[in-house]
C-alpha cells in the first residue's frame, strides 16, 4: 500500500473530535509567585560557595530540580499551563505523527515487535492520539510497545490516567532485566513503560519521536569578544538583593574550549551550544544503525543561523530567564544543522521541513474536511483555529520544523519531506472545501 492510500485509509476511518479555539490560548491566569523561592536560595548558595555557574547548569536546576523543578512539580501544558503545544491544540497532529509511523513500519517490513519511544511526552496527548490511531492497523497494534521517556513523577502519573486501561495495574515485563520504574496496559492494547533516561529503554527496533524535546534541554552560551569567545555565566546581583544577572568568564572554561572548535569561522557574536542534544542525536543514530527503526524530530528551531534564543515563559509569554527560577518555562531554538552533524553519519538525515509542509504532505487538510463535515458549529470554528494555529507560517506552521532519520539500509524517502505537488497551494485555504 503507498503513502497516499495508506493516508486516505485511515482518514476516512474514523472521526474524534478534539482541539482549541485560537482565543481560548490568550485567556489570562494569576502569575505563579513565590516569595521564598527555594531553588534561588539554593542557587545563591552554590554561586557564593563556588562562583558563577554556567547557563547550562542554570536551567538543569531550574527545569529538572529533584524537589523545585518547573518541570517536576506541576502541570505546564495547555491553556492552564505556561504554553500549549502542538498535540494540545487539536487531534489531527497526534493522528499524522500516527501515520507517519504506520508508513515507515510498513515500509521497513511490518516487524514483529517495535517499540515506539517517546521522549518528553508532556501529559501524554500525543501518546494517546498516536495509540488510538494505531489501534486502526492491527497488525501493528499487536506488535508494538510503548516507551516514554520521562523524569517527573507528576507528568508521568497524568501520562498513565490518559493512556491506562487498569489504573495502578502494571503491564507485564516482556524482557528480563528491564529498568522502567513503572508500567501499564493501555486502554488500545499495547504496554507502557516509563523509564528516566533513554538509554534504559530495550534495545530493539525503536521508533523514536521527540516533540518539543530538544529545546528543553541545557545549553552553554557564549560570546564573542576582543579576547576571543568567552562563555556567558550566571552569577548573584551584587546591587539588587534576591536577583541573578549574566557575566561573561574572564578566561577559557571547559565549555568554552569545545566551542572554539564548534565555533572556528562562525561569524555570529553570539552562540548557543547543547552537549545533551549531541549525545541523544548519536545515541539514536547508533540505535539505528545497530537495530533498524527510525526517529521523528519536531522542534522550533534554525539551521544554525540563529544567535541569542534563550527565553522563558509564563502564561503563554515572555518571562525574564532569571527571574524566579523554577517558575517558568525555560528554552532555546533548537540547532538542526548541529543536530544533523551529531549523527556521525550512522544514518540519513532528511529535513528539517517546516511543520507546514510536513503536516500538508501527511494529508491534514483532508483529515480537517472529515472533522469538519461532522462537527456542528462551534466546533467547525475550534477546527479551523487549530488548522491555522498548526499551518499558517505566521502561526506555528513556518517556526516549528521536522527532522526524520532512517537506517543507511532504507531505499525510501520519508512520507512528509517531499515539496508541495504543484497543484497544491503552500498557503493552506481557511476553510475546507
Amino acid at each position: 500500500m503507498n503513502s497516499a492510500k495508506l493516508i486516505q485509509r485511515f482518514m476516512t476511518c474514523y472521526s474524534r473530535r478534539r482541539c482549541l479555539s485560537y482565543s481560548m490560548l490568550h485567556q489570562k491566569k494569576q502569575f505563579c509567585t513565590k516569595p521564598d523561592n527555594k531553588l534561588m536560595t539554593q542557587l545563591q548558595s552554590k554561586i557564593n560557595f563556588s562562583g558563577p555557574i554556567t547557563v547550562a547548569e542554570y536551567m538543569k536546576e531550574a527545569l529538572t530540580h529533584a524537589t523545585e523543578g518547573y518541570y517536576i512539580h506541576s502541570d505546564v501544558f495547555g491553556v492552564a499551563g505556561d504554553f500549549i503545544t502542538s498535540p494540545e491544540i487539536s487531534q489531527m497532529f497526534g493522528e499524522l505523527i500516527a501515520i507517519w509511523f504506520v508508513n515507515e513500519w510498513m515500509m521497513i517490513g511490518a516487524p514483529e515487535n517495535v517499540q515506539l519511544v517517546e521522549m518528553g511526552p508532556g501529559r501524554g496527548t500525543m501518546a494517546d492520539d498516536m495509540l488510538r490511531a494505531f489501534s486502526k492497523f492491527p497488525e501493528l497494534s499487536k506488535a508494538l510497545s510503548v516507551h516514554l521517556v520521562e523524569v517527573s513523577v507528576t507528568l508521568s502519573r497524568l501520562q498513565e490516567e490518559k493512556l491506562s486501561a487498569t489504573p495502578d495495574q502494571p503491564a507485564p515485563s516482556s524482557k528480563e532485566g528491564e529498568l522502567h520504574y513503572k508500567s501499564c496496559l493501555s486502554k488500545y492494547g499495547p504496554c507502557v513503560y516509563w523509564y528516566r533516561d533513554i538509554k534504559d529503554v530495550p534495545a530493539g527496533c525503536n521508533m523514536f519521536v521527540a516533540h518539543e524535546f530538544f529545546d528543553a534541554l541545557p545549553i552553554h552560551k557564549f560570546q564573542k569578544t576582543e579576547h576571543g569567545w568567552r562563555e556567558v555565566l550566571v552569577d548573584i546581583d551584587p546591587e539588587t538583593e534576591n536577583k541573578l544577572r549574566f557575566v561573561l568568564a574572564r578566561g577559557d572554561t571547559p565549555a568554552s574550549k569545545l566551542a572554539l572548535k564548534l565555533c572556528d569561522g562562525d561569524d555570529r557574536e553570539h552562540v548557543e551550544v547543547c552537549p545533551q542534544a549531541a549525545l541523544v542525536m548519536n545515541y539514536l543514530a547508533s540505535c539505528i544503525q545497530e537495530h533498524g527503526g527510525c526517529a521523528l524530530i519536531a522542534d522550533y528551531g534554525h539551521h544554525g543561523d540563529k544567535q541569542d534564543t534563550f527565553r522563558g515563559f509564563k502564561d503563554h509569554a515572555l518571562h525574564e530567564v532569571l527571574e524566579n527560577p523554577g517558575c517558568a518555562d525555560l528554552t532555546s531554538d533548537v540547532d538542526f544543522s548541529y543536530l544533523k552533524q551529531h549523527t556521525d553519519g550512522k544514518v540519513k538525515a532528511y529535513g528539517p521541513v517546516t511543520q507546514s509542509l510536513f503536516l500538508q504532505n501527511l494529508g491534514i487538510a483532508y483529515r480537517l474536511k472529515i472533522l469538519y463535515d461532522k462537527a456542528d458549529e462551534s466546533g467547525k470554528a475550534d477546527l479551523l483555529s487549530a488548522f491555522k494555529l498548526l499551518t499558517y507560517p505566521e502561526e506555528m506552521g513556518e517556526r516549528f520544523k521536522f527532522l526524520a532519520l532512517l537506517n543507511n539500509a532504507c531505499q525510501h524517502n520519508p512520507v512528509g519531506f517531499e515539496p508541495l505537488p504543484e497543484d497544491q497551494p503552500a498557503q493552506p485555504t481557511s476553510e475546507p472545501t
